[in-house]
């Protein structure tokens, strides 16, 4: 006999080790949380695991080292603006990290749920949905330096291929040998973990200390 039909629609959500089920057409901020985040970006390798060394160079790696860059291209960039960046590869943490070539394959049907997972991360977290462009393109320009350092030390890039695709960053120091070399070493997903939730929780330290009031002296 055939099977009975349902018209059930296909599920959608993810459980994570929270206990939260994450819904991908309609994420709720009250869903989201920053273990889960931690967790599952320090699992998700980047350039599909193309890299040398013994362990993959992860999202939650690259989430830092981004954020490390806005710092040095912006110093005095706001603790808030520093946490929308280090969550900038976020939504990562539930659809994986598509390399670049195969997001134009695939088109707006994955930009859609990328963009939805974005802002219920930024909402959780106390965040505008959509930042303000400023930011965006702060975090957009750390992340392609942060790309061509990761091409040319791990990815088997030459200098000049790699120039070519993401451009030569500037205002960075080079090796005596002429070279751009950032340092990059790819941990242990446990350690990738660890300093991922530490940096969440120095910038979380850093919002709280600004938002508290300013003491006021008794002849003041």
């Amino acid at each position: 006999m055939p099977s009975a039909r349902t018209d059930k629609p296909p599920r959608a959500w993810q459980r994570m080790l929270s206990g939260r089920r994450l819904n991908l057409l309609d994420p709720s901020p009250l869903d989201v949380e920053i273990s889960d985040i931690a967790h599952g970006l320090a699992r998700v390798a980047r350039w599909n695991g193309q890299t040398y060394g013994d362990h993959a160079f992860s999202v939650a790696e690259h989430s830092l080292v981004v954020e490390d860059i806005a710092l040095k291209l912006k110093p005095d960039l706001p603790p808030h603006w520093r946490l929308a960046v280090l969550l900038h590869d976020a939504p990562e943490y539930v659809i994986g990290d598509m390399i670049s070539p195969f997001k134009a394959v695939i088109g707006e049907a994955y930009k859609a749920v990328e963009t939805r997972l974005q802002g219920a991360i930024h909402v959780r977290f106390g965040l505008p949905a959509e930042i303000p462009q400023t930011v965006k393109k702060l975090a957009k320009r750390a992340d392609i330096i942060c790309a061509y350092f990761e091409a040319v030390e791990l990815a088997g890039f030459d200098d000049d291929e790699a120039g070519k695709i993401f451009g030569r960053p500037r205002g960075f120091s080079v090796n005596g040998d002429g070279k751009l070399r950032y340092g990059l070493k790819p941990q242990p997903v446990a350690r990738a973990e660890e300093l991922f939730m530490k940096r969440f929780e120095e910038i979380e330290a850093l919002r709280e200390a600004g938002n508290k009031p300013k003491s006021r002296h008794a002849n003041g």
